[in-house]
């Protein structure tokens, strides 16, 4: 162990060529928490740093809604049976809660725009659509001016698919204020240029590591650090490095905007990009660099093709809508669709849970909310919508499937409370969700 304790806010540092000094955060480590999981006083001389280890607030989204017979479990209680749309998160059972019945009021109304626009204004802001975008802030903003800004990035919005279809409100889950649109990074190269900084022309092209200009120091740290702690910076430079060797093996144009995918064209490789958009995010909580983000997968209305799911005689908003003689393939492909969605979702939750944090671990203190803009896909239904709710933050309490009475803005509410970002007031809220806490 080191002669002290480190600060929670530590850095590894170096020189870069060109002179410009690189720090990189530290993850979490065993000699920064005091036997009961909270964290020693800080020294960094940041004002209202907490002893405490920081909450983590996510809003999740994938579109097109879901096919309900099955996503939503028939049974509630702890003893709730996953449908084949939740069997992703069987091993994460314990880490999430399921709740169904919620209400969208605001885009049930009529009004300017299509279902979806009316749909996903109310779902991310609680107001209606405006006919250019989202009516007020979202709730990941919201959350974000509560408690974000003592970090170096208030919030981060993370995309994946790069389809350009629709509108502003279609492609944004993210508003800062009323028609204020913050796009989703969906390029991995910009993420983590935007996490470690562009340091000079070696780094750009991916000739050279980030983490050569901090070898030096990070051995010196190991040597003072207690075998624990000595393991776990190991593979935290190790994650990293994989995660710069992911990215160089993108083609160059994955670098570049991409636009709308023609009729038969095959779309980029989503789950590969979406596993290291995943990768990328849980480092920026582990390194403290952030405690908000809202992580978009697919697009509002999107038009995404799923050639690893085997399906690409049509586009998800398509599938979404076959009926008639096809309504029950149109079920399947829907149920085959969103497993992938929460395949994507189980995934980051497990690396939130296999990352230490005091006592426990990053997901311990995070509270992560999973929707689409409608219930039934083929409908629009905006009633009796469903939502994984992952984490333990604050008093929420997996481990349950519960039918509740309310809306999305009393989930909201609800889960802000938990995270230290208590809202009077939110649009279309009229109380509490009681069921999504001990």
């Amino acid at each position: 162990m080191p002669m002290q304790p480190l600060p929670r806010r530590a850095f590894l540092k170096g020189m870069a060529i060109g002179g410009a000094t690189v720090r990189i955060a530290l993850p979490p480590l065993a000699c920064m928490f005091n036997a009961s999981g909270t964290a020693y006083a800080a020294r960094s001389g940041v004002p209202g740093e907490s002893a405490s280890p920081k909450t983590r607030f996510v809003f999740w989204f994938n579109g097109n809604g879901i096919p309900e017979r099955y996503w939503i479990p028939r049974d509630e209680g702890a003893g709730y049976s996953l449908t084949p749309c939740l069997s992703p998160l069987a091993r994460l059972r314990d880490d999430i809660q399921i709740l169904s019945g919620l209400d969208n009021p605001n885009g049930q109304t009529s009004g300017v725009g299509n279902g979806h626009q009316r749909s996903m204004s109310a779902l991310v802001s609680g107001a209606k659509y405006t006919g250019i975008g989202a009516g007020g802030a979202s709730i990941d903003q919201v959350v974000a001016s509560k408690i974000g800004s003592s970090s170096r990035f208030p919030s981060l919005q993370v995309g994946v698919c790069q389809e350009s279809f629709g509108s502003s409100m279609q492609r944004n889950m993210s508003w800062s204020s009323k028609n204020r649109a913050l796009p989703p990074e969906v390029i991995p190269q910009k993420l983590f240029d935007r996490l470690f900084g562009t340091l000079d022309d070696g780094w750009v092209n991916r000739k050279r590591s980030i983490l050569d200009s901090v070898r030096g120091h990070a051995r010196r740290l190991r040597s003072s650090l207690g075998q624990e702690d000595s393991r776990r910076i190991d593979e935290y430079l190790t994650s990293i490095f994989d995660m710069e060797r992911a990215i160089a093996e993108f083609p160059a144009e994955y670098a570049r905007r991409v636009e709308q995918p023609e009729a038969g064209g095959d779309p980029r490789d989503y789950p590969r990009i979406a596993k290291l958009q995943s990768d990328l995010l849980v480092h920026a909580f582990a390194s403290g660099q952030t405690r908000v983000a809202s992580y978009m997968l697919t697009k509002c209305q999107g038009l995404t093709r799923f050639p690893w799911l085997g399906l690409s005689f049509a586009r998800h908003h398509e599938y979404s809508h076959l009926g008639g003689p096809h309504r029950q393939r149109q079920q399947e492909v829907m149920r085959d669709i969103c497993r992938w969605h929460v395949e994507e979702f189980a995934y980051f939750v497990a690396k939130l849970k296999s990352t230490p944090e005091g006592n426990g671990s990053l997901l311990d203190n995070c509270a992560l909310l999973f929707v689409h803009e409608h219930a039934e896909a083929n409908f629009h239904k905006n009633s009796g919508g469903a939502v994984i709710l992952a984490g333990r933050a604050g008093r929420l309490m997996p481990g349950h499937h519960t039918r509740v009475t309310g809306t999305f803005g009393d989930l909201y509410r609800t889960v802000a409370a938990e995270v230290g970002a208590s809202i009077d007031h939110f649009p279309t809220s009229y109380g509490t969700i009681p069921a999504a806490t001990g």
